[in-house]
């Protein structure tokens, strides 16, 4: 039996995973990270995209996080999300349309336009298609 860890993912709404894994992968601030039981302690910012958990058993589940923070502990690690959704809650239609729109405000600046607003649009959606792609590809 392969070692495990608990691993909660949170949102400011709800609890949106609590169990046993035996490898949790997402972005960090500075890049990618693995985390595997006795990993060492570590708080850092995660950055929007997907979270990719081998639970106990090797059945794989992918989540996406809007961003936030990671907190690893010895015997816990700990997402929290600003948003957090199910792979099944994610619709494609709406992030590319969300994308769409976004790239469409970056180009048509006006009087009113935030560039960081948009921005911060564009990665989320981009984030969000790049989870739903990462899913489809592990399903085959």
């Amino acid at each position: 039996m392969a070692m495990t860890v608990h691993c909660d993912i949170v949102s400011a709404e709800e609890e949106i995973f609590s169990g046993l894994v035996e490898f949790v992968s997402l972005t960090g601030s500075l890049g990618d990270l693995g985390i595997t039981p006795g990993h060492a302690p570590l708080l850092t910012e995660i950055s929007p995209g997907p979270v990719e958990l081998k639970l106990q058993g090797g059945e794989m589940q992918i989540f996406y996080v809007s961003g936030g923070f990671l907190e690893v502990q010895p015997n816990k690690v700990t997402i929290m999300g600003d948003t957090a959704l199910r792979a099944h809650d994610m619709n494609e239609a709406a992030a590319e349309e969300a994308m769409r729109h976004a790239e469409q405000a970056m180009k048509d600046q006006t009087a009113e336009f935030e560039y960081s607003a948009a921005a911060a649009q564009l990665a989320e959606a981009s984030a969000q298609l790049r989870t739903i792609r990462q899913i489809r590809k592990n399903l085959g």
